[in-house]
């Protein structure tokens, strides 16, 4: 589903993507881990076409991402939960939700998808008309994720979800991406959790300095050596 091949990102002088190769397969979820600075949410920024490319490829079924506006990718069944959750504060819960739709026509399809996010996060349904920006922080990593999900995505980027979280709520949001996974949704997650990410993940790439040093199925990278020591914390 998506491909990305020597991929090369700069931020002015600084070389922040080596020629990093990746890919999802359809209803994967992939993880991209990886110490603070190496890359991770530049990847996810370069993917959705919120910052350029110097060289490479980036492809969702086939279609060439690098040469879509960013305003388009949506339209292509991308959706990206940002890192910070960035839910609008001043507008209620459905509110945001709706947003999430705004690029959609149908309106009883729109009614349809919120039904579903609804499904997935009953907190939300009860909290739906109070002010996003008095939800606790799960509540409000729940909306975030909502909103992606209301374009019906093919394919979700998620960026650090368990950020600033209590280990309860950290729990509670990656039994969520669980579910969401198990309903056929392709994920690619980044996420300093390391140890969590790992063990709900099909496979998993670890990132260091803008370079791919490791890949392999999460299984084998949570019990290698050299992972455990550099991000289980053995």
């Amino acid at each position: 589903m998506l491909e990305i091949k020597d991929l090369n990102v700069f931020y002015g002088a600084v070389h922040a993507l080596r020629g990093i190769s990746l890919t999802v397969n359809d209803g994967e979820l992939v993880s991209l881990i990886g110490a603070n600075g190496a890359g991770k949410t530049t990847t996810l920024h370069t993917i959705s076409g919120l910052i350029g490319a110097e060289s490479g490829e980036i492809k969702l079924d086939g279609k060439d991402l690098l040469k879509s506006p960013a305003n388009t990718i949506i339209n292509m069944g991308m959706a990206h939960v940002p890192e910070g959750r960035h839910v609008f504060q001043r507008m209620t819960v459905e509110e945001n939700l709706l947003m999430g739709a705004y690029i959609m026509k149908d309106r009883a399809k729109v009614r349809d998808n919120l039904d579903m996010v609804y499904g997935h996060f009953p907190r939300l349904f009860e909290r739906k008309k109070q002010l996003a920006g008095t939800l606790s922080g799960g509540e409000q990593q729940m909306l975030a994720t909502g909103r992606a999900l209301m374009t019906n995505p093919k394919i979700i980027l998620m960026d650090e979800p368990s950020m600033g979280l209590s280990p309860l709520l950290v729990k509670e949001i990656f039994s969520i991406i669980e579910k969401l996974k198990e309903s056929g949704i392709t994920i690619l997650l980044v996420e300093q959790n390391a140890k969590v990410a790992l063990s709900i993940s099909d496979r998993a790439y670890v990132l260091e300095t803008g370079k791919i040093t490791m890949e392999g199925k999460a299984s084998d990278l949570e019990a290698d050596e050299r992972v455990k020591k550099a991000y289980l914390g053995a």
